[in-house]
């Protein structure tokens, strides 16, 4: 029996908080197994809203032959489409458990392939007959866990998009997509092509500039421009004359993990327009195809080996007289004979480069990662003699990761727990780690503090760290599994120095860094990809360190190394690094004199 949750935000200003509820218990199930049964299908669900009943469910991306045979698509492993009819829209069940459901991930696309496949997009634009591939790859993936608690965990991953849940018993469809397909309460419709993707900044400033730089980008707006026009002549062909319009071009929206460009195209459809002459023109959202359309979709057959299934379809609701809602079904995992599915992707264009995609591709599967386990912020402090040293930045970092992950933030509660920690032991130097739940728990502990080592060796990590940009570099949390890669086997050697694709230095797996060049020392900047340690940011303040960008090439012109935390404050050390001679020897650099002084504890 299908089951399912609505979580839509809302459209229009004037439709308040959206649509936010559960269906249970249908009246009726319809399902489409060949193409010559969807568009008879969508007149059921039509008829079925305009007797007052509500009707949820989806169309597979293979159903767009169903609306025209030129749309060249793989067999469908599944339903084309698939609606239940209720009665009733029922509230959303608040649920007080935690969701505790762990997914695994597993790509099935390697960076050679992708390289491959984009040549060959290339070749083909530049042969003409098109000019936009959206080109994808599924993650695959296993769940330990209940599906509804992956979706809740998923929901808070991305909030604030074109969310559902629907279980129909042999699949469960978990869509927590950002982006509208159309919304359409006759005559008006709209529809919110979304194409223009950035990662996000380190702080609220960042996340401007780097918005304002992706609404300037010649590419991203000639990409979003192309999707445009072909929506703008998708929607003709339903449309009153002169009545597509744009009202709105270039809109940058601050996800949770990224920035995404959207415009806005409008039209009032005719008076003999029913939803399946909806679908029949717009269905599958260029967005997802790329334009022309038929030559697009061509392409993605031919590039990819296997059918999309429900990601790049469209979910949604049509409520009771015919208002119709659905999503662009991005940001879209599908369960199956116990098996997880998220399909990837971007527009590839005549001017996209193969690094730059394969980066977006990681900021856009960056909502996956956040879901797929449960954390907690964590803040690590240093209790000596009844005092915690730097107490007001550490909550004050806890909030801004807070407020990054949308946990519940009770100040006041954790400064209780805090002192409880200190009431409890007024003496001795101590670890204190304060965790922060998703539900606003608060814990601390306090932990007996080792004497640091007179002297550290670090070694410099053999590979870059490709999380150096995740949000799980940028907050402290318990998810730590990039850094543990890293963490070092030898019992000599303190710590790892780690550095990004660039070939940038950016921070140890425990600590952060500076390196001394002449009487100058320098931290890596944030934009390298690091975490902002308290420490660091007292230092830079007090004018002890410099922020700036240090390649490891630069590094045997160093004077000196130190690596410094705010539990431990600033620690000599010497630097190992491999020469191109053999793994046996190595250069080592130890810190000049001055950098012995623990002034800057």
């Amino acid at each position: 029996m299908m089951q399912a949750l609505i979580h839509f935000r809302p459209t229009h200003s004037a439709e308040g908080n959206g649509l936010r509820g559960a269906l249970e218990r249908p009246v009726e199930e319809l399902v489409a197994h060949a193409a010559e049964e969807v568009l008879s299908l969508l007149r059921k669900v039509e008829s079925y809203a305009k007797r007052g009943y509500w009707c949820v469910g989806y169309l597979r991306y293979e159903a767009a032959s169903a609306f025209d045979p030129a749309f060249v698509v793989h067999p469908a492993e599944g339903p084309l489409a698939r609606f239940g009819v209720y009665e009733q829209f029922l509230p959303w069940p608040e649920l007080l458990a935690e969701p505790s459901a762990m997914a695994q991930w597993q790509a099935t696309l390697s960076r050679e392939t992708f390289d491959a496949q984009m040549a060959q997009i290339h070749a083909s634009i530049a042969a003409g007959g098109l000019y936009q591939v959206n080109y994808t790859a599924p993650l695959v993936g296993s769940l330990q866990g209940q599906p509804l608690d992956l979706f809740r965990s998923l929901l808070r991953a991305q909030p604030h998009g074109y969310a559902a849940y629907i279980d129909s018993g042999e699949e469960q469809v978990l869509s927590v997509s950002p982006e509208l397909f159309f919304d359409w309460q006759a005559p008006n419709i709209l529809t919110r092509p979304m194409k223009g993707t950035a990662p996000r900044g380190h702080d609220p400033a960042e996340d401007i500039a780097l918005a304002e730089q992706l609404s300037a980008s010649p590419k991203e707006r000639a990409e979003n421009v192309m999707i445009v026009d072909l929506l703008r002549n998708d929607l003709s062909r339903i449309a009153e004359l002169f009545s597509v319009q744009v009202p709105e071009l270039f809109h940058v929206e601050t996800l949770p993990t990224v920035l995404q460009m959207s415009s806005d195209v409008v039209a009032k459809t005719r008076p003999d327009v029913g939803l399946a002459d909806v679908f029949q023109a717009l269905f599958p959202c260029g967005s997802i195809t790329g334009a022309p359309k038929v030559q697009a979709m061509r392409l993605i057959q031919e590039l990819e080996p296997q059918p999309r299934g429900v990601y790049c379809g469209a979910i949604g609701v049509v409520r009771p007289g015919g208002h119709a809602t659905f999503n662009v079904a991005i940001r879209t995992v599908t369960l199956r004979d116990g098996r997880l599915r998220c399909g990837i992707g971007s527009g590839i264009t005549s001017g996209a480069k193969a690094a730059d995609e394969w980066a977006e591709w990681r900021h856009k599967r960056a909502f996956l990662e956040r879901a797929s386990q449960p954390f907690e912020l964590l803040e690590t402090l240093r209790l000596e003699e009844g005092v915690l040293r730097d107490a007001s930045r550490h909550l004050a970092r806890m909030e801004r990761a807070a407020r990054h992950f949308s946990y519940p933030f009770a100040r006041a509660r954790i400064e209780t727990s805090l002192a409880e920690v200190v009431q409890a032991h007024p003496q001795g130097t101590w670890r204190v780690r304060l965790l922060l739940a998703a539900t606003g728990q608060c814990r601390a502990e306090a932990y007996a503090l080792a004497e640091r080592p007179a002297r550290a060796r670090l070694v410099l990590a053999e590979r870059p760290l490709e999380e150096a940009h995740g949000e799980f570099v940028r907050f402290k949390t318990t998810r730590r599994a990039h850094y543990e890669v890293f963490a070092p086997q030898a019992p000599d050697i303190f710590d790892t120095l780690l550095w990004n694709e660039d070939g940038q230095l950016t921070e140890c797996t425990r600590s952060n860094v500076a390196v001394q060049f002449g009487d100058r020392w320098v931290t890596p900047a944030l934009s390298c990809g690091l975490l902002g340690g308290v420490m660091r940011e007292r230092l830079l303040e007090e004018g002890w360190l410099k922020e700036g960008v240090i390649a490891r090439e630069e590094l045997p012109q160093a004077r000196g190394v130190a690596v410094f935390n705010s539990l431990r404050g600033w620690m000599e050390v010497e630097l190992i690094m491999q020469n191109a001679d053999g793994p046996d020897r190595g250069i080592v650099w130890g810190p000049p004199g001055a950098c012995r002084s623990n002034s800057r504890d």
